[in-house]
């Protein structure tokens, strides 16, 4: 057993915390476990609360240009009011639900670039003291593995998967910021697009899924944004020939955009550095086409997040908690 954490405002011989989560990633809207380990220091002491604190790496786009932050999008109280005994051990398991739109931080294993992570607090005496920061992992929801796996057979490639602060118009997002994931274009749409960007807005109901398009213009033609939304139902994952669905999407967003919005009618808010948007069309909530999706297909898995892509994501997550360790240290 190795506490990660001397609780320093705490004092010199105050107690020490470490967080050890369950193995294994988590799904959104599903329950995140895990153990909360105190050990006792040179006085007992009164534990008042301890609380896990859920903390996101995230971008802000503003007039200046773009930078980066923590955001903290969900706070659980998990034990509190008991002493805790000079050099006592106590363990502290929890269960507690993570919101449904968590982002997404790694695909059959490999990771995405996102960094997530849960931090303990531990208030003693009236003094609150941050503990450890443990990487946070969370794997789609069967809905979202199965788009993403579509995307890959037809030929879109991973490039990148970032944060955003700001509120996706005309959906129901409920966190401060959300997920983006960039992927280039397959072959036979790289005529109508330089990137198409996916997002996904999980909810207990099902997935929304916000499709942005950056167009290549024509030789009369600016080119610009598309933008649509698609809603599918959970119990849809097994039930869609999913590569069949998704290539339906970008055929009527590439060809009849203007039936599906731009910025100006349908787009992000970001505090006002953004188009505010308003409910879209482009809503699917048809029939299942009775193809279940192929069982271990990889899809956009399998050399897109690999090699150096994948090196590099777990670089940029290092320095996301190293940063927020030297943070938690001069608090």
């Amino acid at each position: 057993m190795v506490f990660k954490r001397l609780l320093g405002a705490i004092g010199v011989g105050g107690p020490s915390v470490d967080t050890v989560l369950d193995g294994g990633a988590a799904l959104p809207g599903g329950a995140l476990t895990g153990r909360v380990l105190l050990r006792g220091g040179g006085s007992a002491v009164d534990i008042e609360h301890i609380g896990l604190e859920l903390i996101a790496r995230v971008e802000a786009e503003h007039t200046e240009g773009e930078s980066e932050g923590s955001v903290v999008f969900e706070r659980f109280t998990v034990g509190g009011g008991f002493r805790l005994g000079e050099g006592e051990e106590r363990e502290l398991p929890f269960s507690v639900p993570l919101p449904w739109e968590t982002p997404v931080t790694e695909l059959h294993g490999q990771p995405l670039g996102v960094a997530l992570g849960v931090r303990t607090e531990v208030a003693v005496a009236g003094a609150r003291d941050k503990g450890d920061l443990d990487p946070l992992a969370v794997r789609p929801l069967p809905v979202q593995e199965a788009v993403l796996e579509a995307f890959g057979g037809l030929g879109f490639g991973f490039r990148s998967a970032d944060l955003e602060y700001g509120h996706i118009g005309g959906t129901g997002q409920r966190l401060p910021f959300y997920q983006e994931i960039e992927l280039t274009p397959a072959p036979q749409y790289a005529h109508a697009m330089n990137e198409l960007e996916l997002t996904f807005l999980a909810s207990p109901a099902g997935v929304e899924i916000v499709l942005e398009a950056d167009k290549r213009g024509g030789p009369f033609s600016a080119g610009h944004d598309a933008l649509t939304r698609f809603t599918v139902r959970h119990e849809d994952a097994p039930a869609l020939d999913w590569q069949a669905e998704v290539d339906g999407w970008i055929r009527r967003m590439t060809e009849h955009h203007d039936a599906y919005g731009s910025h100006a009618a349908y787009g992000h808010d970001s505090h006002g550095y953004g188009h505010a948007g308003v409910p879209g069309t482009g809503h699917h909530s048809g029939p299942g086409l009775g193809t279940a999706v192929a069982a271990g297909a990889a899809g956009l898995a399998v050399g897109v997040v690999g090699g150096m892509v994948a090196a590099e994501a777990v670089d940029e997550i290092g320095d996301f908690f190293e940063g927020e360790e030297d943070d938690a240290e001069e608090a």
